[in-house]
């Protein structure tokens, strides 16, 4: 969207981006309740109408509304111009952190935090392809077939969130981060043939990429220590670690090096068992070629 789009949008009040409307019963509902009584309480302060504040910073009278009824999650953008007319002097633009990260469900904001603290990170995926290397279009399908159905608004932020993952790949220096995919997850066309197929491409450019090690597990092999779920290891730089394998320890995360070493020894074995980089590369490449 262009910024003449996005500005008309905004005055009229129409929603300009995924996920930041908010839902009733949404656990993001009562921070961004309150955001929004405090922006109430700085125009009324400032003896401005609604329509008046709109017009002062470029949105609709109804989107103000909407954001201070706790409706909609405030862009910074919003909170900064509401902080330079309403003269609060950085306090409402000090808002703009808790605004955006409330966009993401705790439990995904939760995740980024570890992964951002990382300096590697081990998954085995058994069920689809792995956060951190799904396309936006992918996450989208793959997020739409959950069952009961998400709502549009729940969805959307679930979708951004997965994206805004993403940003690991810009750190510096970089995580080593290596992924062991399961061949059905490759094959099933999540969305259609044409999102599996540039979710494929995509794979085959992460793959290449020197901070990642990609494999794919076979659906032929005989023997496979991965039969218990999805893995995950994040290593951090202090020397500690937490794990998850899905049918161990009650699914839950654990960080003791005894539960830890269960974990990585599992996870060393299906590498062993898994095609190596090169041979994966290539069967990407001989799946993409079918689909």
């Amino acid at each position: 969207m262009d910024d003449a789009t996005k500005a008309a949008a905004d005055v009229t009040g129409q929603a300009d981006e995924p996920g930041w409307n908010v839902e009733p019963g949404d656990e993001i509902a009562p921070m961004i309740a309150m955001v929004g009584s405090q922006l109430k309480l700085w125009r009324e302060e400032a003896r401005l109408s609604a329509a008046d504040l709109g017009r002062e910073i470029g949105y609709g009278e109804d989107m103000v509304r909407k954001v201070e009824r706790g409706h909609r999650i405030p862009r910074p953008e919003y909170l900064d111009k509401a902080d330079r007319v309403l003269e609060a002097h950085g306090k409402i633009a000090a808002m703009k952190k808790q605004a955006a990260d409330a966009r993401y469900p705790k439990k995904v904001r939760e995740l980024a935090l570890l992964e951002a603290r990382a300096d590697e990170i081990q998954t085995y995926n058994n069920h689809n392809i792995h956060g951190l290397l799904q396309t936006r279009e992918y996450a989208q399908a793959l997020i739409g077939t959950h069952r009961p159905a998400y709502s549009t608004s729940q969805a959307e932020r679930m979708v951004e969130a997965r994206i805004a993952r993403h940003s690991i790949y810009k750190r510096s220096p970089a995580p080593e981060l290596s992924f062991i995919q399961e061949e059905v997850t490759l094959r099933r066309p999540i969305g259609g043939r044409m999102v599996l197929r540039r979710q494929l491409e995509h794979l085959l450019e992460v793959a290449q990429l020197r901070h990642v090690t990609f494999q794919v597990m076979p659906t032929d092999r005989e023997e496979h220590a991965g039969m218990k779920g999805l893995i995950r290891v994040l290593k951090f730089p202090d020397g500690t670690s937490v794990g998850r394998c899905e049918d161990e320890f009650y699914g839950r995360p654990v960080s003791d090096p005894k539960q830890l070493r269960i974990i990585e020894l599992r996870y060393g074995i299906i590498r062993t068992q898994a095609l190596n980089t090169t041979e994966s590369l290539a069967f990407i490449e001989q799946v993409l070629g079918e689909t």
